[in-house]
C-alpha cells in the first residue's frame, strides 16, 4: 500500500483497494463530469449551475469532506486513497474541490458546536460551494502580515480588507476569511476566521483573468465594512495559523499529484504522435533522441507521482510531513512543466497548435506552481526541516 509491509520492506503496489478507487474516479470522470465539461468553453469559467451540478457529484462520493470522520460527517478517506481519486480530475477543477472540502476542515476544527451544526451539513451536501480567503495583494506565504481586520460592534463584526487569489471566488456561497483581530504579546499579528454568507453579508467580488485553469474561478475580493453576524466568527479557539499549515501540508502533494496528470496527458499524446509521425524513413519513435524525450517525461511523471503518494501516506501515518509535503510538491511542479515542454518538442510544430492541446497542459501546470506556497518558499520550508533554522522569519 505504497509504505511499510511487513519485514520492513516498502510495496510501491497499489492494493485491490486502492486500484477500486482509482478505477472508480476514473469513471466518475467519464461518465459524471466530462459531459458537463465537454458543454462549455474551455477557455472560460464554467457557469455556476454547471458547477452546482458538479458539486452534488463530489458530494455522492464523498469528495466534499474527505478529511473528516464519519462520526463528523465527512468520508473519512486516507489521504493516499484522496490523492488517487484527485489526480483524475482537471486541475483546476481539483483545485475548486480542495478550496472546498479544505474550507470545511478547516471550519470544523476552528468551529463551536454550534457553528458546525448551522454551517457545515450543506457545505457536505454540496449544496453550498465554499472558498477560503487567506492570501492579499501584499500578503501571501506569511499569514501574518495579512492586513485584512475584523472589528466587533455588539453583536455585528465589521470586516475591511481585500483577498485575492480566491478559488471558487466568484461561485462561492460561503467564504472562511482569515483576518487579524489585535496582536500578541510579542505584538505580532493574531489570526482568526470568519465565515462569510454571500447572501447575507455581500461583498465584492472580480473574476482574475489568468494564464491557465481557465474553466476555474480564481477571483480577488473586496470587503468595505462588510457586516457580518458576530456568531459567524470561529470560536472554538483552535489556532487559524497552525490549521493553515496543516491543510497546506495535505494540498501540497495533492497540487503535484494534478501537475502529474497534466504531464501524463501530454506523454500519452507524445507516443501516439511518435508512433505515427514518420521522418527519415521511420517512425520518429525510433530516433534516440525522440526515445530520450519519452524517457525523461516518463522519469518526471513517475518521480513527481512517488514523492506525492509518499507525503500522502506520511500524513495518514500520523507523521511530521511537512518537508516531504514541499519536496513534493515543488519537485511535480517543476518537473511536470517541464516534461509537457518536452512532449510539446516531440511533436515539433504541432506542439504548438491550440488543436493539439498540449499548450493548455503547458498553462495549466504552470498555474499549479503558486498555489499553497511558492517553489521558493517551499525550498526554505524543505530547508528549514534539513538545518533546523528558518531562513524567513
Amino acid at each position: 500500500c505504497l509504505g511499510y509491509s511487513q519485514g520492513d520492506s516498502m510495496d510501491f503496489s497499489l492494493t485491490e483497494e486502492q486500484r477500486l478507487i482509482r478505477e472508480s474516479a476514473i469513471g466518475m470522470m467519464k461518465q459524471d463530469i466530462a459531459p458537463v465539461l465537454a458543454a462549455h468553453d474551455a477557455g472560460h469559467s464554467l457557469p455556476r449551475d454547471a458547477m452546482a451540478q458538479l458539486y452534488r457529484v463530489f458530494a455522492a462520493q464523498g469528495l466534499t469532506a474527505p478529511r473528516l470522520s464519519a462520526a463528523q460527517g465527512g468520508s473519512e478517506m486516507k489521504m493516499l486513497d484522496y490523492g488517487l481519486v484527485y489526480e483524475q480530475l482537471p486541475a483546476w477543477l481539483a483545485v475548486s474541490v480542495m478550496a472546498h472540502e479544505v474550507t470545511v476542515a478547516r471550519i470544523y476544527a476552528e468551529a463551536n458546536p454550534a457553528q458546525r451544526e448551522r454551517i457545515l451539513p450543506k457545505m457536505i451536501a454540496g449544496q453550498w460551494i465554499g472558498g477560503t480567503a487567506t492570501s492579499e495583494p501584499g500578503a501571501g506565504s506569511d499569514p501574518r502580515g495579512l492586513t485584512t481586520r475584523i472589528t466587533i460592534e455588539g453583536e455585528i463584526a465589521i470586516v475591511n480588507g481585500a483577498k485575492i487569489w480566491v478559488s471558487n471566488g466568484s461561485i462561492a456561497d460561503i467564504l472562511a476569511v482569515t483576518c487579524i483581530d489585535g496582536t500578541d504579546e510579542k505584538g505580532r499579528n493574531t489570526l482568526s476566521r470568519i465565515v462569510i454568507m454571500r447572501d447575507e453579508s455581500p461583498y465584492s467580488v472580480r473574476e482574475i483573468p489568468v494564464t491557465g485553469l481557465r474553466q476555474g474561478h480564481l477571483s480577488e475580493i473586496v470587503f468595505e465594512d462588510c457586516r457580518v453576524p458576530a456568531q459567524n466568527i470561529l470560536s472554538s479557539g483552535g489556532d487559524a495559523a497552525r490549521m493553515l499549515t496543516v491543510t497546506w501540508n495535505g494540498n501540497r502533494p495533492l497540487v503535484g499529484l494534478a501537475a502529474a496528470r497534466l504531464a501524463e496527458r501530454a506523454f500519452e499524446a507524445a507516443i501516439d504522435h511518435a508512433a505515427i509521425r514518420k521522418q527519415f524513413g521511420k517512425p520518429i519513435a525510433g530516433h534516440q533522441l525522440i526515445q530520450q524525450k519519452l524517457a525523461d517525461i516518463e522519469t518526471a511523471i513517475m518521480t513527481s507521482r512517488l514523492l506525492c503518494y509518499r507525503a500522502l501516506d506520511m500524513m495518514d501515518r500520523g507523521e511530521r510531513s511537512n518537508a516531504a509535503a514541499a519536496m513534493a510538491k515543488r519537485h511535480a511542479t517543476t518537473a511536470c512543466l517541464e516534461a509537457i515542454s518536452q512532449a510539446m518538442g516531440v511533436h515539433g510544430g504541432m506542439g504548438l497548435t491550440l488543436e493539439a492541446g498540449l499548450e493548455q497542459l503547458w498553462r495549466d501546470c504552470r498555474m499549479l506552481a503558486v498555489p499553497d506556497a511558492t517553489d521558493e518558499i517551499l525550498t526554505l520550508i524543505q530547508g528549514r526541516e534539513i538545518t533546523g533554522i528558518a531562513a524567513f522569519r
